[in-house]
């Protein structure tokens, strides 16, 4: 793939001239950043006592400051209230997971009984495979993505066994064509097509972790009702980074955590999305568990389970108020600070740290830096992949030795993810000068 030409005019800045590419430009666009003031509230690593560039926001989301008080208030009811906290508590436990359902609604394009947070992740890709997965006769065929995240393949080949049947006869992986880094559209729809009435279920990720490509749900999913299979999403890399409408593009289901960019801190809790078309769930096979019941009759203690209405009911437990209390904090600062204005920020953040990554390309003319990530902004979200050739490992190596936090995957990527709530202009310019220099003086 050839590197986009950059464009690195001069432009005016209090009366001087400054390339695109300066430190003063980075600075000028974050002066005049309406969002730079969320960057406070969140706690930024530090190296040599000096913040240190994090871009691993798609591994793990910085800490809200606020999650602090948040988690004191939890421990100060529980000591004050046992189990009366969950009823009298300031956040009364009983019905905590409720506080959710609004602001993750708005995240992922859904209506607040469509969604849930619950369990973790991978739990809760099974619980759901349980219902939307349900092989019979010919139809018994999964299209995944052939770099799917490990976890989604070790869940989707072992449900496959489950079942009686044979991973190698039931999973088909989508490959990106040859010499390319991702995975057109095209293909997807022919390979959905080609599979037809075989086909019982779509699973790819929203953002595929390891290209950092943006699928078009919207016309997968058509393409997957089309031939009568269901369509369901891994959105670990999606929710709260690109824009999602799951209901209105009719999605059946899906699933992500929110450690990463919701920033609800490792391990937090997880959420699902049920489109409510499958209303209390009696017309699917799923495991039940009390949380699951009704709220109005759960502490009835009755034999007989009275489903909640929509993706509650695939609860199980107990909700996790623990594991809930940094994604709160996280979801009152994406309230405020409104997705839609997150979006416009993240697109620039990663369009220019692209241009300046193809700049060195050119000006060093050694053209090591290979963007696997679509350019279409459309296509992506605020993560960009990068082959760097010859030992790009040594690279990441040293970054991470001088204050910079990317993120390295097998066996030959850095992942770097400037993130809008909390990452700044000046960050991508310093990740991009320090890359530069290290060509140089390679």
């Amino acid at each position: 793939m050839q590197p986009q030409k950059a464009n690195f005019k001069l432009v005016t800045l209090n009366s001087k001239l400054y390339p695109l590419n300066s430190l003063s430009h980075a600075r000028h666009l974050d002066l005049t950043d309406p969002l730079k003031h969320f960057r406070d509230r969140f706690h930024i690593p530090k190296h040599n006592n000096q913040d240190v560039v994090y871009l691993s926001g798609n591994s793990l989301g910085l800490q809200p400051k606020t999650a602090k008080q948040y988690f004191e208030q939890e421990l100060k009811d529980w000591a004050t209230l046992g189990v009366e906290a969950h009823f009298q508590g300031k956040n009364p436990w009983f019905n905590y997971h409720e506080w959710f359902s609004k602001p993750l609604a708005n995240i992922v394009g859904a209506k607040p009984g469509e969604v849930v947070v619950m369990n973790n992740l991978t739990v809760n890709l099974h619980l759901l495979l349980v219902s939307f997965y349900r092989p019979e006769g010919k139809r018994r065929k999964i299209i995944f993505e052939e770099t799917a995240f490990p976890s989604d393949r070790y869940a989707l080949e072992s449900q496959v066994r489950f079942h009686g049947l044979d991973p190698a006869e039931c999973l088909i992986e989508l490959k990106p064509s040859e010499n390319a880094a991702h995975i057109e559209t095209a293909h997807v729809l022919d390979v959905i097509e080609k599979a037809g009435d075989e086909l019982a279920l779509v699973m790819l990720g929203g953002v595929n972790y390891f290209s950092g490509q943006l699928f078009d749900l919207k016309k997968i999913t058509h393409a997957t009702h089309n031939v009568g299979a269901i369509a369901g999403y891994d959105l670990a890399h999606a929710a709260g980074n690109v824009p999602l409408s799951l209901h209105d593009w009719n999605v059946d289901f899906a699933c992500w955590c929110s450690y990463k960019y919701l920033n609800s801190g490792p391990g937090g809790v997880a959420g699902i999305f049920v489109n409510e078309k499958y209303g209390d769930g009696s017309a699917l096979p799923r495991f039940h568990g009390w949380w699951g019941n009704d709220a109005k009759t759960r502490f009835q203690m009755a034999k007989e389970f009275n489903p909640a209405q929509g993706a509650e009911g695939w609860q199980l437990s107990n909700a996790p108020i623990f594991n809930m209390i940094g994604l709160r904090a996280s979801l009152e600062i994406f309230e405020e600070a409104g997705f839609a204005n997150l979006r416009a920020k993240s697109e620039k953040l990663t369009a220019y740290l692209e241009s300046l990554l193809n700049n060195i390309n050119q000006t060093t003319g050694k053209g090591q830096i290979h963007i696997l990530t679509p350019a279409n902004p459309a296509e992506r979200g605020c993560q960009l992949s990068v082959r760097i050739i010859d030992n790009g490992l040594k690279l990441f190596d040293e970054m991470t030795s001088n204050g910079f936090l990317p993120d390295w995957r097998q066996p030959d990527v850095i992942r770097f993810s400037p993130v809008p709530l909390y990452n700044t202009f000046e960050d991508v310019w310093k990740t991009a000068n320090f890359i530069e220099k290290y060509f140089e003086e390679a």
